[in-house]
């Protein structure tokens, strides 16, 4: 069973950074691309980012891109979501996923299985 463990998040002032864990376990990880989500109250999931298997390649959505770090360590099943200079927009709940692709999907899409989300909210 796919099992999907989001943490890491909590209240931060604006400029500040949160470090998301997703602790992934009852597949084999190396062979999933990994994603990160957020979702604000009353709206569908937007991307934020993915990371590929084996090559471990990198997708951003715009508004992640120069201030988030997704890195994944497969000897521990985990992706890491390395959040800086966070605004106030950024406050939603965020979910890890994964594809059962190595690569990741176009638009960071295409996920099959999901975990339950962690909240960050960023105070101004």
């Amino acid at each position: 069973e796919v099992q999907l463990q989001a943490s890491g998040g909590g209240l931060v002032q604006a400029g500040g950074s949160l470090r998301l864990s997703c602790a992934a376990s009852g597949f084999t990880f190396d062979d999933y691309s990994v994603g990160w989500y957020r979702q604000y109250p009353g709206k569908e999931r937007e991307g934020v980012s993915c990371i590929s298997s084996g090559d471990g390649s990198t997708y951003y959505g715009n508004s992640a891109k120069g201030r988030f770090t997704i890195s994944r360590d497969n000897a521990k099943n985990t992706v890491y979501l390395q959040m800086n200079s966070l605004k106030p927009e950024d406050t939603a709940v965020y979910y890890c996923a994964v594809r059962e692709r190595r690569r990741c999907g176009v638009g960071i899409g295409g996920m099959d299985y999901w975990g339950k989300g962690t909240q960050v909210t960023v105070s101004s």
